[in-house]
């Protein structure tokens, strides 16, 4: 394993009710694909596709990991509670959401500091809420997904799909 993968294998990250984990003791094994989600955004609606495919996926391995951001026009405002309840009330989103969290800048949560470093070495910035990020089973990022990029494109499930 080279020292990415098990950088981004042991960053800690902590779920939007609290529990403690590390990335890899949590997804460990599996395709993830991490998004920074905001709830007041013109592509929060991407929520529901985002549900979609972790459901008609999660069993043969793929999880989705949603980071709220409030970095982007302040467009993620509440607290983890409230964002929990809206995701699930408005969207019955069943996979897991981190804490809220920096995805840029000085304060950019490790597994972002990792994620934006992709595909170059050097970091490049989130430009906006609900950007994609598709991990391999072995802790590799294979992609990157811009925000206009719906959660259903043929694009990103043909994507997730080859990594499965």
């Amino acid at each position: 394993m080279d020292n990415a993968v098990s950088t981004l294998q042991d960053i800690q990250l902590t779920l939007n009710d609290g529990t403690e984990t590390r990335f890899g003791e949590a997804f460990g094994g599996q395709v993830v694909l991490v998004v920074n989600v905001a709830s007041k955004c013109g592509f929060t609606p991407q929520y529901e596709g985002l549900e979609e495919l972790y459901t008609s996926h999660r069993a043969q391995g793929l999880a989705v990991l949603g980071v709220p951001c409030n970095q982007f026009k302040e467009q993620e405002p509440g607290t983890d509670a409230q964002i929990g309840q809206f995701c699930q009330a408005n969207y019955g989103v069943t996979f897991p959401l981190a804490r809220k969290a920096n995805v840029n800048g000085p304060e950019a949560h490790p597994l972002y500091r990792e994620l934006t470093a992709y595909p170059t070495g050097s970091v490049q910035e989130v430009a906006w809420n609900f950007e994609k990020f598709l991990i391999g089973r072995d802790g590799q990022i294979l992609g990157r997904f811009r925000s206009n990029v719906e959660p259903l494109s043929d694009e990103l499930v043909d994507a997730v799909r080859a990594a499965l």
